[in-house]
């Protein structure tokens, strides 16, 4: 533990003092409290400190230096702040470190600099947190709790010493978003997620498609099997169909429709040629259009030879 010249029953209530720094990580603009709280708690007893148990706001900021009201004179408070800057073991290059956790339902003042560019400031009334990383003046105030003889610090105000940057929750910064010529006209808010309506028009058994993350890694959400479509038995069906019109041997035979019947793989050589001559033949006999073969007439040889049947006849 950390010997101090310093201890809090010294210092006077209603004092204030100026610490500047690069905010390492704040929330400001909401109260911790509720399971945020018992969450915060917890890692706090983890990492062997205190639990604070009471709603407040928080900051840290890095390279942290006590802005002196006279250098040469320090005051007691400002001597206080000095001594419990501390170095950071995660990140150790981050020079003296300074946190404060405020007690308290009220929230800090943010003060950032004014459009008009003449040295003023401005109170940030948007809501969003600060960025990491903006210079910044913590402005403490000394107090004395209720019902304890010592002294506490509580935030009192933030002063932004640059062009207010904010936190977005790890998406793309506005600034690099402005390096592409796309530009804001008012700083854009995260919309909560809407829940999903009850049906669609395409039935109640669609799902939206998401991503799960499982160990860093994204996957797609499992869907429902769909159901097999109808139209895959009509393939079964049409060759059942075709099955029962099929020509009977005493009945013409349609060569076209016998050729687009699947032929069978292990057919030999032999009963190729066999098929093939039986096509050949039904094609000379099919009363088509280019008639019947005149050796094959009813009137072969008989008086009335002549009166083929109309169309170009072929001879056999």
């Amino acid at each position: 533990m950390a010997n101090y010249s310093i201890s809090a029953s010294q210092l006077t209530e209603g004092t204030s003092v100026f610490i500047r720094g690069k905010l390492a990580f704040a929330r400001l603009t909401s109260l911790i409290e509720g399971d945020a709280l018992a969450t915060s708690d917890q890692r706090k007893v983890q990492n062997g400190m205190s639990p604070i148990g009471k709603p407040h706001t928080t900051a840290t900021i890095a390279e942290a230096k006590v802005v002196y009201a006279d250098p040469a004179n320090p005051t007691v408070e400002e001597q206080f702040v000095s001594e419990r800057r501390y170095a950071s073991k995660r990140n150790p290059d981050t020079g003296a470190n300074y946190s404060i956790d405020s007690k308290g339902t009220s929230l800090p003042i943010i003060a950032i600099p004014s459009e008009s560019g003449d040295g003023t400031f401005d109170q940030d009334t948007s809501g969003r947190e600060l960025a990491q990383g903006l210079d910044v003046t913590l402005v403490l105030r000394a107090y004395k709790p209720k019902n304890f003889s010592n002294r506490g610090l509580a935030l009192d105000k933030v002063i932004v010493h640059e062009a207010p940057r904010y936190y977005n929750g790890g998406g793309v910064a506005t600034s690099e978003l402005a390096a592409r010529g796309i530009v804001f006209n008012t700083p854009p808010k995260a919309m909560p997620a809407q829940p999903g309506a009850g049906g669609s028009a395409v039935g109640a058994a669609e799902e939206t498609v998401g991503t799960e993350v499982e160990d860093g890694l994204s996957f797609p959400t499992p869907q429902p099997s769909a159901p097999a479509p109808a139209a895959a038995a009509v393939p079964a069906q049409v060759q059942t169909q075709a099955s029962a019109v099929r020509p009977t041997a005493a009945a013409p035979v349609d060569a076209h429709a016998q050729a687009a019947q699947p032929q069978t793989q292990d057919e030999t050589n032999e009963q190729k040629l066999a098929r093939l001559e039986t096509e050949y033949a039904a094609l000379k006999n099919a009363g088509s259009a280019v008639g019947a073969p005149a050796s094959d007439g009813p009137w072969n040889g008989q008086e009335g030879a002549g009166n083929q049947q109309a169309g170009i006849t072929y001879q056999g």
